[in-house]
């Protein structure tokens, strides 16, 4: 994300902000996954992009092989979900979650989707909040916290700043009086962007 909170088209100005030792962060955060949770553009925009990439891409290898769940307020406009494994929730937000937090298994990762993690956040179902921020505002574009209409209180849990400038940092959400406690989901327990 931008230092303005830019999420969109981070191609065009954050990729020159990873490193080797941002990607061995990242790479840590999938080992500890076996699911995704996206919206449905983001699946849509992946499916464009990760399937022709090769297994030596640890990302591409990771959203590939890995189930994957679509949550929509609209399911009957998602359309065809080829990429698969997939599995469209059909549920509210909350029930759907909450079924899968029931379930065994370990993290789920919830990459981009910006729309679904300020939902999951407004909800009390985000149990990590991942972020990398580039020295890089950008001015125009969607943001994170867009349409974000109530306060959130999260704590700072990991954060490491690169000789680049980039900051990546880790809260965990404060929901009414308690931080969230990890809790599994089904393949799959602490979400995160």
């Amino acid at each position: 994300m931008s230092l303005d909170g830019v999420v969109e088209a981070p191609e065009q100005w954050g990729f020159q902000y990873f490193t080797n030792e941002l990607n061995e962060i990242i790479a840590d955060g999938i080992a500890k996954a076996d699911a995704t949770l996206l919206g449905p553009a983001t699946y849509h925009h992946f499916a464009n992009i990760w399937p022709s990439q090769g297994d030596s891409v640890p990302m591409a290898k990771f959203l590939n092989e890995t189930p994957k769940f679509v949550i929509s307020d609209k399911p009957n406009t998602v359309g065809e979900l080829e990429w698969k494994p997939v599995t469209l929730l059909r549920g509210t937000l909350n029930e759907e979650i909450t079924k899968l937090k029931k379930q065994s298994g370990n993290n789920i990762q919830v990459p981009g989707s910006p729309r679904l993690v300020r939902s999951l956040l407004a909800e009390g179902l985000l149990d990590e909040l991942s972020l990398s921020i580039c020295p890089v505002v950008v001015g125009h574009g969607l943001r994170l916290f867009d349409d974000f209409a109530k306060q959130a209180n999260l704590k700072v849990i990991r954060s490491q700043v690169f000789d680049n400038g980039l900051i990546s940092v880790t809260y965990q959400p404060i929901y009414g009086d308690k931080t969230s406690e990890k809790l599994d989901f089904p393949e799959a327990a602490s979400a995160q962007q």
